[in-house]
């Protein structure tokens, strides 16, 4: 039950970078320069004060993890960030080999 929800987590946050992959192709047509959506930036957008939150908690943690991990993180493209995450998820909760020869109740 957990793994098909984890599993549909993963699949939603994938179809999620796909739809800004495509967002940022169309406005590459448009406007006929190649910019891609940040991951900080689309976090800023929906809710800015959970983005400074966070950021006042991981220094107040480890410091080195904002400017190490975090903000590389915050840099990259969203479908980027979306996809490898509901890549991760997908595999990381996929449905176990059946055993050949054992019946599993």
């Amino acid at each position: 039950m957990i793994r098909g929800f984890f599993r549909l987590i993963g699949l939603l946050l994938l179809a999620g970078g796909f739809v800004f992959l495509v967002y940022d192709g169309a406005r590459w047509v448009a406007d006929q320069s190649l910019h891609f959506t940040q991951f900080g930036q689309f976090w800023n957008d929906v809710n800015q004060s959970s983005q400074q939150a966070f950021r006042i908690w991981v220094e107040s943690r480890a410091p080195w993890l904002w400017t190490g991990v975090v903000k590389v993180v915050l840099e990259e493209p969203v479908f980027v960030v979306l996809g490898i995450v509901g890549i991760l998820l997908m595999l990381l909760f996929r449905p176990r080999k059946p055993l050949i020869g054992y019946a599993r109740d």
